[in-house]
């Protein structure tokens, strides 16, 4: 179970976003975002946060930024700090969704060896996730993703 403060909080701005407020949303991860110290902030926050403000985007490219975020700040996490924080994947278990997440940016940005390539580091990273709800939705966002690339 997540412990740490600010993930939990970065967890509410989610909800936030699946129920249609993308918006405030995105103004609560602007505000965790300064709290954090931003780019020089704790990187498990900063890869959680990033990738979820990427999900409530509504410009692609704005997406994209925010998802290279992500990924750049998970070469940073280790699996202690993982663990510490009550989080229930391990640091592998992170780059699948994150390399599916910019294949998706890349191909709607009309960028398709890109999309192929992040398309092809989330299949080879696939493996860290288990075959559970979390594992499966990954998987059926790659298929997806997949069928969509020509």
């Amino acid at each position: 179970m997540i412990t740490d403060p600010t993930l939990l909080r970065i967890g509410q701005a989610v909800q936030l976003g699946h129920s249609g407020e993308r918006e405030a949303a995105r103004r609560q991860f602007e505000e965790i975002w300064a709290e954090i110290g931003g780019e020089q902030g704790d990187p498990l926050q900063r890869c959680t946060l990033a990738h979820s403000m990427a999900d409530v985007q509504d410009d692609v490219h704005q997406e994209l930024l925010w998802d290279q975020r992500a990924l750049a700040a998970v070469e940073l996490i280790t699996d202690a700090r993982i663990a510490e924080a009550g989080v229930p994947v391990s640091v592998a278990g992170l780059y699948p969704s994150l390399h599916l997440n910019l294949s998706e940016c890349y191909r709607k940005l009309g960028d398709l060896d890109r999309a192929r390539e992040h398309l092809q580091h989330a299949r080879d990273t696939i493996g860290a996730l288990g075959d559970d709800e979390y594992g499966r939705l990954i998987r059926d966002g790659l298929e997806k993703v997949a069928e969509q690339l020509p």
